[in-house]
């Protein structure tokens, strides 16, 4: 399995123009959902912190190959949604990863033993003792 994840910073006068850009790049790529072959998942977010370093959009996708993610790139699906967009980002950042079929499957971390909660090392009941 590959994830592509790619974050947008949108462009835009004010914080509602970025507000709307979003809203519509998340609904561009999210009708791509059942139209493109090899692609298992796609999830959109916008960013909620407003941070000045914070981008404004995530794509975060899921494809069954690397040739499936290769195929993406010239599906006329995506570059209709591509074309739609034209230029409202002013940066672009892309990371596409290759996970392993074992990592892929795994719905969950495995159980934490009896006793040990997480972030917290065997026999730490402090933390507990607090909530008492």
């Amino acid at each position: 399995m590959f994830k592509h994840v790619v974050m947008w910073k949108l462009g835009g006068g004010d914080a509602a123009a970025r507000s709307h850009s979003a809203a519509r790049l998340k609904a561009e790529f999210e009708s791509l959902r059942g139209r493109v072959p090899g692609l298992l998942h796609i999830e959109v977010g916008i960013d909620e912190s407003h941070v000045d370093y914070a981008c404004d959009v995530v794509l975060y996708t899921e494809f069954a190959s690397r040739q499936a993610l290769l195929d993406y790139a010239e599906n006329p699906e995506h570059l209709r949604v591509r074309q739609r967009l034209g230029d409202m980002r002013t940066a672009r950042h892309q990371v596409d990863y290759e996970v392993s079929h074992e990592a892929a499957h795994a719905d969950r971390d495995p159980p934490l033993p009896a006793g040990v909660s997480a972030g917290h090392p065997p026999g730490d009941t402090d933390h507990v003792q607090a909530l008492r």
